[in-house]
């Protein structure tokens, strides 16, 4: 059994975080939080309302009045816009395209990190996202930074929302990836970079099982430490 530790899941996107932190949760019987769903929510609000996504007071205004809410169902995490489960809805290319400028709103920062400390207070939590490491739960016992290829990420992106049924050029994806990054390693406030403490891994050639056996091994190990410390 591992204590209730706090685990700090970050990463560029498609290096396997959601899913791995996903499981690693499982494996550890604590609670998985996506965080960047939270944002892929608010900017679906501001999509669903006609408000441009780039339009900074309009978008803090949206956070005012959004209810965002996780919920564990069937061993899967739900993220319910307003009391709407919009899980599916998430991945849809014109969320993602509109996830970026909504993430460097400040107001949209405040409320949702608030909302993730929150969370993380009593640790049994694995959450995930691009700062998590560095802003959100910079006290986190376990440090974790993911990354892979860019020519990988793209194509585990195109495998997924192949899967959904879209069929999105793999050239295409690589470029919105590598965008993405650009944007999301340059914004001034909280930018995607690894926290000094976190441990690096390249899941490039590592399968999801790989990836889960490596993070959960590192949890048991901080544990028994801590309970040798203890004894000691």
């Amino acid at each position: 059994m591992t204590e209730n530790l706090t685990i700090a899941i970050d990463g560029p996107a498609g290096s396997g975080k959601s899913t791995t932190a996903r499981l690693v949760a499982q494996r550890l019987g604590y609670a998985y939080i996506d965080t960047g769903a939270m944002y892929r929510a608010m900017a679906l609000k501001a999509l669903r309302e006609g408000v441009d996504p780039k339009d900074r007071d309009a978008v803090a205004e949206l956070a005012d009045r959004t209810r965002i809410e996780l919920k564990q169902q069937d061993g899967a995490m739900h993220i319910y816009l307003d009391g709407e489960d919009v899980t599916e809805k998430l991945r849809l290319p014109e969320v993602t395209k509109a996830v970026t400028p909504v993430c460097q709103v400040n107001r949209v920062r405040q409320v949702l990190v608030e909302q993730q400390r929150q969370i993380g207070r009593n640790g049994a939590v694995v959450m995930e996202g691009r700062d998590i490491g560095t802003v959100v739960l910079p006290r986190a016992e376990l440090k974790i930074f993911l990354n892979a290829s860019l020519q990988e990420r793209a194509k585990r992106r195109y495998l997924e929302l192949r899967a959904q049924g879209l069929e999105i050029p793999l050239r295409q994806l690589k470029k919105q990836m590598a965008q993405r990054d650009k944007q999301d390693m340059s914004r001034a406030q909280a930018p995607l970079r690894k926290a000094e403490d976190a441990i690096l891994i390249d899941t490039t050639k590592l399968t999801i099982e790989e990836q889960v056996d490596k993070i959960v091994n590192l949890a048991k190990s901080l544990s028994a430490e801590d309970r040798n410390g203890q004894d000691s």
